[in-house]
């Protein structure tokens, strides 16, 4: 590891910004690409209010920060704030990172890639020719959806309690996507649980992860976007019925990778990265 050159009037700054952020692990991941890269960028996160992304958005560009992560509830926000969005951007209608180059606000998104990167390197699974679900419709949810359908996916199966939602996120993979329900999940290769469910407490989440997972069968791959906890209500129902599981942080690790590339113009120190989370990389 170089380390960071020491802080100067020339260390520029890149952010989180979000609501809560105290728990992420996002400035332990890029303080440690940053150190291992021995570039002058320093990262901290900053707790913004539910309805403040674009004022965060307009205050970032004035104090001339590099970048930004976004997370919940700004990904929205953040793509409609932004001065110009990717293709995927404009598609999701969401954002999990900016970049700021020739004073102009870019939304990009990370995440879809960075989970496929994750069960690539992980689990040697690539989404092409595969039958895929995605539990959820949110901004996170709908990123995965476009990911799947765009690494060649046979079918993409979106379950939300809302059917409206469902049918926006579901249209995102075109003729290969469509609503369904959860009793249908033993007929894909890969679970994908974009909800929050891991973010609820006692019996209840455990039911209806339970709920979610009843349909699941050994040979299947079941992924839960979250990290904490480790093994989610979803996660340990499904490992129940003999599914492969995966928790999210090895996307958190790689999605963010994708945004030290896109903050630094580097190649992203994966392997440095997963130590400073206490993981060893998966080759």
């Amino acid at each position: 590891m170089n380390g960071c050159p020491p802080l100067s009037g020339a260390t520029r700054l890149c952010a989180l910004i979000g609501d809560p952020v105290a728990h992420s692990l996002s400035p332990l991941l890029h303080e440690a690409a940053y150190a291992a890269l021995g570039v002058d960028l320093r990262y901290l996160a900053f707790s913004v209010a539910p309805g403040e992304a674009a004022a965060a958005l307009s205050g970032a560009a004035a104090l001339g920060l590099v970048g930004l992560s976004v997370t919940t509830p700004h990904k929205d926000g953040i793509a409609a704030a932004a001065d110009t969005r990717s293709a995927v951007v404009e598609r999701l209608g969401a954002a999990n990172t900016v970049v700021f180059r020739q004073g102009l606000s870019v939304a990009e998104s990370t995440d879809g890639p960075g989970l496929l990167d994750d069960l690539a390197r992980a689990l040697s699974f690539s989404p092409a020719g595969a039958r895929c679900a995605v539990l959820g419709a949110g901004g996170a949810a709908r990123g995965v959806v476009v990911a799947l359908a765009d690494g060649g996916a046979e079918s993409v199966l979106v379950v939300n309690r809302t059917p409206a939602r469902a049918r926006t996120a579901a249209a995102l993979a075109g003729e290969r996507g469509r609503v369904g329900e959860a009793a249908e999940l033993g007929g894909v290769d890969l679970v994908v649980n974009a909800t929050s469910l891991a973010l609820q407490a006692g019996g209840e989440a455990e039911a209806l992860g339970a709920s979610l997972a009843a349909a699941l069968r050994p040979g299947q791959l079941a992924v839960d976007l979250a990290y904490h906890p480790a093994r989610s209500p979803f996660l340990a129902a499904a490992a129940t019925r003999g599914a492969t599981v995966r928790n999210g942080l090895g996307m958190l690790v790689h999605q963010a990778a994708r945004q030290v590339e896109l903050f630094t113009g580097g190649e992203a120190p994966v392997a440095a990265m997963w130590a400073a989370v206490g993981e060893r990389p998966t080759s």
